[in-house]
């Protein structure tokens, strides 16, 4: 509200932009980054219009930043945005995603001016501050927006593979297959998923009335394609990298230079061009609740355009949540490196999730004792870990279980048929393909519902990270293991010694447990608890877990 009124009395506002902005529209405003743009109107606050030289358009507000400069005797007072440094990715993407939750209210029938903005039917572009105009037109304004996008990114994409790619893959002495997937990821698959998407739009647009098109449902047919953008997403921080390394080279930075100029693209660096997917995944919830704004309720359309909003949101929360745990992948390779006697795979060739952590007593049928240990349940796995018996914060590795082979099962309080023990406070683990069964004792209830609760959100997840093809790249791996080397090679830290860790949190009050419908909630089995202290050893891995306690 301050800029436009800095704007409205007078006063210049440039920004700077942070980084490049490829345009997916005619009236966008493209830009590299440390260009000054003239901010014209700020009364929306995603998208400002601008002006460099002579030309004028639309930019995303996240692109740039802005401060207030010294005035000038006898001039017109001038403002600068001012920056706050973060990656590219995590900036551009975050911002997006926080915005796609904000709705704007319904504008007050005979307001002069729109708060969230509209578009102007003379040249299909989103305007801000301008006359409210009718439902219909107004309508019909988003429709020939999303439209016109769609078919400019359609345009981007086919660069980025035939001008881009294919180019590349000519010259198999400046790049390898695994160069290659790490820079471009799937970015063909996208590509033909788009144009299949965008030729169902095309049936669904009403060239004669735009406003009575119905491109709610092509969103929902086309859903399940959409999670295809998780793994480029996933990816594209990488690929920034591997880019980065390369342009160190001079014939790089010639060869894709070379590559833009025989495509006749626009004069953006590649990674400007390979961030446009992630800018566009973002995108569609900003202009789905843009749609919805203008779409009566009466309208055959409005229901369609509502569940496809929730669903792209979805779809991009849960695209933030993989990035989230791919961010997470050093702390648990660096956690795998503290423990002792490791044996057997690492936890990243098929875990990329803390899930849930605590200490259980535990009897595995054939020897029937209980044993004390410190469990660490991440996706597909259940890893088991002992205490040192002096050193508390140490931990030695004691084997591990498969959750895929496994069903979780509630106990009854009571004497156990399967073991011939008095258990309270237990639940177990039975193997689906053998008569193996293991048994676990917590200290409270309140633990125990903790525990089928997370054994359940374990299965959810592997469920939804197959639906989507979810997965953690050799290259992110590699990564990962030599972020590890580095970080022990500059701290001095060897394997005897591990990451301080806090113990988990205090039992929440009663009644904040649940026990899906699917889990008997019987009492639990008794859990022999050391007489000593919580080591503090499990502080800060404990927080990686998503699972609430």
């Amino acid at each position: 509200m301050t800029m436009m009124m800095l704007i409205s009395g007078g006063s210049i506002v440039n920004a700077e932009a942070v980084w490049d902005h490829v345009t997916m529209a005619d009236r966008e405003l493209a830009f590299k980054a440390g260009d000054v743009i003239k901010v014209l109107d700020a009364s929306n606050k995603d998208w400002w219009w601008g002006q460099i030289d002579e030309e004028e358009g639309w930019f995303p507000a996240s692109f740039v930043r802005v401060e207030p400069h010294p005035p000038q005797p006898q001039t017109k007072q001038v403002f600068y945005i001012n920056p706050i440094a973060t990656p590219r990715f995590q900036n551009t993407t975050s911002k997006l995603w926080v915005n796609q939750e904000d709705g704007g209210a319904e504008p007050a029938e005979g307001t002069s001016e729109v708060q969230n903005g509209h578009l102007d039917p003379t040249n299909d572009c989103l305007c801000l501050g301008s006359p409210l105009q009718n439902r219909d037109q107004m309508r019909a304004n988003v429709i020939n927006e999303i439209m016109s996008t769609e078919r400019h990114y359609i345009k981007h994409l086919k660069d980025i593979c035939e001008g881009y790619l294919r180019q590349c893959r000519k010259r198999v002495d400046m790049f390898n297959d695994d160069q290659l997937k790490v820079i471009f990821g799937n970015i063909e698959d996208i590509y033909r998923f788009q144009m299949g998407f965008v030729r169902d739009l095309e049936k669904q647009y009403n060239t004669e009335e735009p406003h009575l098109s119905e491109i709610g449902p092509c969103f929902l047919e086309h859903q399940d394609g959409f999670w295809i953008y998780s793994e480029y997403c996933n990816n594209h921080l990488d690929a920034c990298m591997e880019l980065s390394k390369l342009m160190r080279d001079g014939r790089y930075q010639h060869f894709f230079e070379a590559c833009r100029l025989l495509q006749q693209m626009i004069d953006i660096a590649i990674d400007g061009f390979l961030l446009t997917p992630v800018q566009k995944i973002c995108k569609y919830p900003l202009q789905l609740a843009e749609l919805l704004k203008y779409t009566a309720q009466e309208h055959s359309d409005y229901r369609y355009v509502a569940a496809a909003l929730a669903v792209m949101r979805n779809v991009t929360q849960q695209i933030n949540e993989r990035k989230r745990r791919l961010e997470n992948i050093d702390k648990i390779a660096q956690w795998q490196a503290s423990v002792l006697d490791w044996e057997g795979d690492d936890i990243l060739d098929r875990s990329s999730e803390l899930i849930y952590t605590g200490e259980l007593s535990w009897i595995y049928q054939p020897y029937g004792r209980s044993q004390q240990r410190v469990f660490f349940l991440f996706d597909h796995q259940l890893v088991l870990c002992k205490k040192d018996l002096i050193r508390r914060d140490i931990l030695y590795y004691k084997g591990r279980i498969d959750m895929d082979r496994y069903e979780v099962r509630d106990a009854i309080d009571g004497r156990d048929d399967d073991f011939n023990v008095s258990v309270k406070n237990a639940f177990k683990l039975c193997n689906r393909d053998s008569e193996e069964i293991h048994i676990f004792l917590a200290k409270k209830p309140e633990e125990k519902i903790r525990w089928l609760r997370a054994f359940h959100e374990e299965r959810k997840m592997v469920q939804e990270d197959e639906k989507i093809g979810f997965e953690i790249s050799e290259y992110q791996k590699r990564q990962a293991a030599m972020t590890v080397r580095k970080v022990t090679k500059q701290k001095g830290v060897n394997r005897c010694t591990p990451p301080s860790y806090p113990p988990p949190q205090d039992p929440i009050s009663g009644g904040q447990y649940e026990v899906t419908e699917d889990m008997a909630q019987g009492e639990v089995f008794e859990f022999s608890q050391s007489k000593r202290g919580q080591a503090p050893f499990w502080q800060n891995f404990s927080r990686l877990a998503p699972f609430k306690k």
